[in-house]
């Protein structure tokens, strides 16, 4: 399998691209530059986060709506103070790129996933707001897509850091001298963060709803 920075680039860039299929072949790339742990980050990425500590901070305390399930309208927003949403309509995502795109795709924009509060803090809240209905939080699909903008902002970013170095052209293998031009890149946290600082600004198509067509046959419309 031949894989090239150049080519990674371009993928990133590519609105008809999904990272689910960009991603196996980053992390191919990165195993054939001895780059350890890049691999190890893309993998994580790529199956989702054992436990939110082991998250990094753009998947840490995204920001969500506190709702209420109201037995005749259904979930609404609940009565809560700005105060209580600072503290409780936090929430981590550890799944997978793969799980995130998904949902992107299947939902339109300003649509948002529901998810339920720990018992111990739905049981604070409730008391606080004086109130027995079931909480949830209500996270926007924004909030999934600037996660999915931040990784492929990782890949494109690294990229190009690569062909500064002098890794051109396309290879089913890469020689010692090869590996040694581009070893000081292997570091995934200095482009994730500066993918997180610089996501406005980067080249990165917004993922789009799915239309019936592409939900039928598997494609990003």
């Amino acid at each position: 399998m031949s894989v090239s920075a150049t080519q990674l680039e371009e993928r990133t860039q590519d609105s008809s691209e999904l990272l689910e299929g960009i991603m196996p072949s980053a992390i191919t790339f990165a195993m054939m530059l001895r780059h350890k742990n890049m691999s190890a980050w893309l993998r994580t990425e790529f199956d989702g986060y054992q436990n939110a500590d082991a998250a990094p901070p753009y998947r840490r305390g995204l920001p969500g709506h506190i709702v209420a399930k109201s037995p005749q309208y259904g979930w609404i927003p609940a009565p809560v103070k700005p105060q209580q949403t600072t503290d409780f309509g936090r929430l981590d995502l550890t799944e997978g790129v793969k799980d995130l795109e998904q949902f992107c795709l299947s939902s339109k924009k300003g649509n948002g996933k529901r998810m339920q509060l720990s018992k111990e803090i739905t049981a604070v809240l409730q008391k606080q707001i004086n109130l027995s209905a079931e909480l949830a939080i209500n996270v926007s699909r924004e909030e999934y897509s600037k996660i999915l903008k931040i990784v492929r902002g990782t890949l494109y970013l690294w990229a190009p850091a690569l062909i500064a170095q002098g890794l051109t052209g396309e290879h089913n293998h890469y020689t010692a001298e090869q590996r040694a031009l581009v070893a000081e890149l292997d570091d995934p946290q200095k482009f994730w963060r500066k993918a997180t600082a610089e996501a406005d600004s980067l080249p990165m198509p917004e993922i789009k709803t799915a239309g019936f067509l592409d939900r039928m046959f598997g494609r990003a419309s």
